[in-house]
């Protein structure tokens, strides 16, 4: 039962959510996390205390996100290459991932209290047996959910998403090629059809892990990091890019609104960048 002081702060969020919907709002944001590691040290803290506080500003963040209507939040959550770093340390993130998604499929969660959809993408063949079965049952158990989206990238780059995409591609085309010689097809046929199997864009997009997701408006890497650090590179290009300086435990509501307000700024800007590049396609 929310107390009298959680429903107040319910009611000015919902008055700052009104004035911001003014203007355009965000259908998309997503989030590299930056900082838990060193918001721990930072503390003197214990090894993992830093994305364990990093996991309930998260719960806090997606909170905000819905309430204000953002439709998909994407979250940067384990790099290809984070798993250069101590073995320990990635069985020990390993460990808090799969409690951590256990966790969200509790019926008092918030995942079913908003009905949100999970996504997971990324090479799932890098993690571990109980994190990658703990991962396809998260998947498995909100895919009819009709909420927002909560799209996970663990073992991700996207340059192996991009690998993955044409590799994928070139299958298909492959596979392809084989039922219509099961078929008997002539000659003349496949001289037309190798004028036409070249591997299109459209081809391409379909085998993206964000096939079917609106690109982002918004991506904040907190820290004050400016780098994307191989994150939804193609995905990105008419995103605004921010990068506020608190580390990520410390990103509150208030940092959030702030971003809402760069993103309005800047919005004429990138949706006539966004026309610009669609009329030259």
């Amino acid at each position: 039962m929310p107390t009298f002081f959680e429903k107040l702060c319910y009611m000015v969020r919902r008055c700052i959510f009104y004035v911001l919907s003014i203007g355009p709002m965000p259908n998309h944001i997503a989030f590299i996390m930056d900082g838990n590691r060193r918001y721990a040290n930072k503390r003197s803290l214990e090894r993992g205390t830093g994305h364990r506080a990093g996991f309930s500003a998260l719960i806090s963040i997606l909170r905000y996100c819905y309430e204000m209507g953002v439709k998909y939040v994407t979250i940067y959550a384990f790099s290809i290459d984070n798993f250069r770093r101590k073995p320990e340390e990635v069985q020990s993130t390993m460990d808090l991932m799969k409690e951590k998604i256990d966790e969200l499929l509790k019926e008092q969660s918030f995942v079913n209290e908003y009905e949100v959809r999970l996504n997971f993408w990324g090479n799932h063949n890098l993690l571990n047996d109980p994190l990658r079965l703990s991962v396809e049952k998260a998947m498995r158990s909100t895919c009819h959910n009709t909420g927002p989206v909560l799209s996970v990238c663990v073992a991700y780059t996207s340059t192996d998403e991009i690998a993955h995409a044409i590799e994928m591609s070139c299958h298909e085309k492959r596979d392809l090629m084989k039922e219509l010689h099961a078929c008997g097809c002539k000659n003349d046929f496949f001289e037309e059809f190798d004028m036409q199997s070249v591997i299109s864009v459209a081809d391409f997009e379909r085998h993206l892990y964000t096939s079917g997701c609106p690109d982002p408006d918004i991506v904040i890497r907190t820290s004050g990091e400016t780098r994307l650090s191989n994150f939804l590179l193609l995905q990105s290009s008419f995103s605004h890019l921010q990068n506020p300086t608190p580390l990520w435990p410390d990103f509150s509501f208030s940092h959030l609104v702030w971003a809402i307000l760069k993103y309005q700024r800047g919005h004429p800007y990138l949706q006539e960048r966004s026309r610009r590049s669609k009329k030259m396609e």
